[in-house]
């Protein structure tokens, strides 16, 4: 008599497919620039952090979870850069007087070199914060780019405005949705410090003369509690909420064109508000190379005979090369 193998059934699952990010918008017609954001050198806790939140800024044409190790050079990140279409390298170092931030273009350059005099972690602005805001769904578009004080005519800034512009992806304001503006990244130059604000904001939109208290309810769809009120006009003008409508100033109010969100109608009025998210650095620039972290000076702040700068440049070169040797070795 023949035998019946008792066969174990093996459930199918199907291969995950990642969805790929797009290379070239499907509206302007342009590559969408990628970029890394890492380490060289040794970093303390907080500059580790300040590079996470740089990431997390460079959203979603960035890698959130790029892996580092002690012995990747510049070498490693550009021959990984190229099959994933990277097009800019945001790198941070870290010297005995002064932490520094250089952004390149890959794969040839120009490298801007930045020293950071300042700088604030998001979770320390949000900390600072009353009503912090950080919605799930804010990083799934790229941040506009805003610069102001850069229209001097000098040569520097006019690379440094390019290189800015060209970091983020362009925006086609015939087709733009609304939607997608969510975040904003504004750069101020001082023309008398020569220092750079860099600031990220979240963008909302509010209804001008609308209570808060009726706009999380129309948000929220949650049931009011009416149970002490005599009148549900109670609810609209109870003290203490009646106050919290926005600004009916004309500078900071829009029309809309189109419907955004539950409260946001078409041709009505709205209050545009920014809310600071982090991070925020104060930046000096201080050298422009040709290439990739290297090549010709383009650019130097060191030309006016400040010896201090002169000084951490020196050190910076002096540390990078002994990690270049040590990663030989």
């Amino acid at each position: 008599m023949a035998r019946f193998r008792n066969k174990k059934r093996k459930d199918f699952v199907k291969p995950v497919v990642k969805k790929q990010q797009p290379s070239v918008d499907h509206i302007t017609g342009d590559k969408i620039p990628k970029s890394f954001v890492f380490s060289r050198g040794k970093m303390p806790g907080s500059l580790r952090q300040l590079q996470m939140d740089l990431r997390k800024l460079m959203l979603p044409y960035t890698a959130l979870k790029l892996k580092e190790k002690k012995r990747n050079n510049l070498k490693d990140y550009l021959n990984v850069a190229g099959p994933m279409g990277v097009t800019h390298f945001l790198i941070l170092s870290k010297t005995e007087t002064a932490p520094y931030l250089r952004v390149a273009r890959t794969p040839q350059g120009p490298t801007l070199t930045f020293k950071v005099h300042e700088y604030s972690l998001a979770v320390d602005i949000a900390q600072s914060q009353l009503r912090p805001r950080c919605p799930q769904d804010l990083f799934k578009n790229a941040p506009l780019i805003v610069l102001s004080g850069f229209g001097t005519g000098e040569q520097h800034l006019k690379l440094t405005t390019i290189m800015f512009q060209n970091i983020f992806p362009a925006i086609d304001i015939n087709t733009v949705k609304l939607s997608s503006c969510q975040r904003i990244v504004l750069l101020n130059y001082n023309k008398e410090t020569k220092l750079i604000d860099f600031r990220h904001y979240s963008i909302r939109l509010q209804p001008v003369g609308v209570s808060r208290r009726i706009r999380k309810f129309v948000q929220n769809h949650q049931v009011p509690d009416l149970r002490r009120l005599q009148d549900v006009s109670d609810f609209v003008t109870k003290a203490g909420y009646g106050s919290e409508s926005e600004m009916d100033d004309e500078a900071a109010t829009v029309s809309l064109p189109s419907d955004l969100g539950r409260v946001n109608r078409a041709s009505t009025k709205s209050a545009v508000k920014l809310q600071e998210i982090g991070p925020r650095m104060t930046l000096q620039l201080i050298k422009i190379e040709e290439g990739l972290c290297s090549g010709g000076v383009i650019f130097s702040e060191y030309g006016n005979g400040d010896e201090k700068s002169k000084q951490d440049a020196r050190e910076e070169n002096n540390e990078e090369e002994e990690e270049e040797e040590m990663e030989e070795t």
